[in-house]
């Protein structure tokens, strides 16, 4: 065409066709063009609102993304379980040992704690037998105890017990002449008894001077020694044994000079990778099936990753050979917490969901719709609690128990207990205590509770009157109603599919369109 020949605005002659297109023709396309992108805009937004079920019934799209996190929710689930139950068997182990350390140290022991205490004595010779008694015990250790035990060594990488006595500098106190004069400075005397010394005769060390205690200073004496045992239980569930240092502390406590003096004991159990395992039967065969169980837990959770953009860091570590349960037990049920609430973003597809936090009153099946979704949350905080309080915690030794403190704290019922109950040997451990049980109670009695039941005496009426009168249409709704209903979409998905640009789109209309 010549330059400025467009200017004149004059009919073009179509050879093909034979048909003249002048300017009339040219904006009767421009108009049917722009009709055509605005109903594939609304069909776009139609879509885009749609739940996976009215998209799986619009274009037959499978919802394989909310299967792949149901799955994901599933396995991991099920390797929680399976963590928690082996968990289960240590904590068992752990505190069957301590009862029997306390009855095979400590003299006279009645299996019942006195208060946070053990026992107590009342007077110098039952003081000193319980020293000596503690001492006996260990050095006849491998005679006398049921359990397969072993002496372990101690810092100075020495097998033996420590005795240490802290009392004050000398000096006189005298009540009969309400009279005293004592230095206030605490010194500190430590020994060691090895197996060699325990084996000699036994007057030679009790006779020692360290074990002369002048009790009007004497602030507390300390008998530390550490043990090795093996947890074989395992095996019956066809899993490796777990090998066990027990750090045990026998305390004598006569700070309060009350002429009582307490007895601690305390043991603390870590656990290390056994050496020179040799195990016959079927645990090696039931190993590799569990690693290639984790491994497809892996794959789950790393497709999962890739959809919902989720951290990799938590999977290396889960990947990883831990024998710290503290630090398992924690990402497991943070993990477990986050995938259980992370469910409710797909049950927000379904509208019915919405009404259901306006409409509780309305029928039981939106009342049950509102409760699956809380439940979502109270199962994570119970999965969580279960596996990482366990250890520390008789109202969260399983689920069960879980389950009912939880909504016992609910309800505001022993609130008090159940944060003073938690064993402080852990401070990771009781931190996260803390910021479980705060979150928990702050999210269902101040908000989850509130909002149910201001929901039954507050929405009812509000929605009835919608009901009546009609509920107020939005912007969005109008411009959506122009194109037709839902039902005409899923009965017609021929229809619905015809039109070109919502088939195949230029790079060039993106802007112009919402893609789901």
């Amino acid at each position: 065409m010549p330059p400025g020949l467009e200017a004149l605005d004059l009919p073009i002659w179509n050879r093909a066709s034979g048909v003249s297109r002048g300017p009339g023709h040219r904006n009767a396309m421009a108009h049917l063009d722009c009709e055509m992108k605005e109903k594939c805009l609304r069909e776009d937004l139609k879509f885009y609102f749609m739940n996976p079920c009215e998209k799986y019934r619009a274009r037959h799209q499978i919802p394989w993304k909310l299967g792949l996190q149901i799955l994901k929710i599933v396995m991991v689930t099920a390797q929680l379980i399976r963590f928690g139950l082996s968990n289960q068997l240590v904590v068992a182990f752990k505190e069957d040992n301590t009862i029997a350390f306390k009855h095979l140290f400590l003299k006279g022991y009645s299996g019942i704690d006195e208060d946070d205490y053990s026992c107590s004595v009342y007077t110098q010779e039952d003081a000193y037998e319980s020293i000596f008694f503690a001492i006996n015990q260990y050095h006849q250790l491998k005679n006398i105890s049921l359990g397969i035990l072993g002496y372990g060594k101690n810092e100075d990488n020495a097998i033996g017990l420590k005795v240490c006595k802290q009392h004050y500098k000398k000096g006189p106190m005298l009540p009969s002449n309400e009279t005293l004069s004592v230095d206030s400075d605490i010194e500190s005397d430590c020994i060691h008894l090895d197996l060699q010394v325990l084996a000699r005769n036994t007057q030679d060390w009790k006779n020692s001077s360290f074990f002369r205690l002048e009790f009007s200073r004497l602030l507390q004496v300390e008998i530390t020694f550490r043990l090795k045992g093996i947890d074989l239980q395992t095996i019956h569930s066809r899993e490796l044994p777990d090998c066990f240092i027990f750090q045990n502390t026998i305390t004598f406590d006569n700070k309060a000079h009350s002429g009582k003096i307490k007895i601690y004991f305390d043991s603390d159990a870590s656990i290390e990778e056994c050496k020179d395992l040799n195990i016959s039967g079927s645990i090696q065969k039931n190993t590799q099936y569990v690693l290639v169980f984790d491994a497809f837990v892996i794959v789950i959770c790393l497709a999962s990753l890739v959809l919902c953009t989720r951290s990799i860091v938590l999977a290396l570590r889960l990947r990883k050979n831990l024998t710290n349960y503290d630090l398992c037990s924690i990402l497991l049920g943070t993990s477990t917490l986050f995938v259980w609430v992370g469910v409710i973003r797909y049950l927000g597809y379904f509208q019915t969901y919405n009404v259901l936090i306006l409409t509780m009153q309305a029928s039981l099946p939106k009342v049950l719709r509102f409760c699956a979704c809380a439940g979502m949350i109270y199962l994570g905080y119970t999965f969580c609690g279960w596996i990482v309080l366990g250890p520390y915690h008789d109202k969260f030794e399983d689920l069960n128990t879980v389950a009912e403190c939880l909504f016992s704290l609910v309800n505001g019922d022993d609130m008090f207990a159940t944060f003073a109950q938690i064993q402080q040997k852990s401070t990771l451990v009781w931190l996260f205590s803390r910021l479980y049980l705060y979150s928990f109670i702050s999210l269902f009695i101040y908000m989850i509770l509130s909002l149910f039941i201001a929901l039954i005496t507050d929405s009812y009426d509000t929605i009835k009157k919608y009901q009546q009168n009609g509920f107020p249409k939005t912007d969005l709704q109008d411009f959506l109603k122009e194109c037709g209903s839902k039902e005409e979409i899923q009965k017609e998905p021929s229809a619905f599919l015809s039109c070109a640009c919502c088939h195949k789109r230029k790079r060039s209309d993106d802007h112009l369109i919402l893609i789901s």
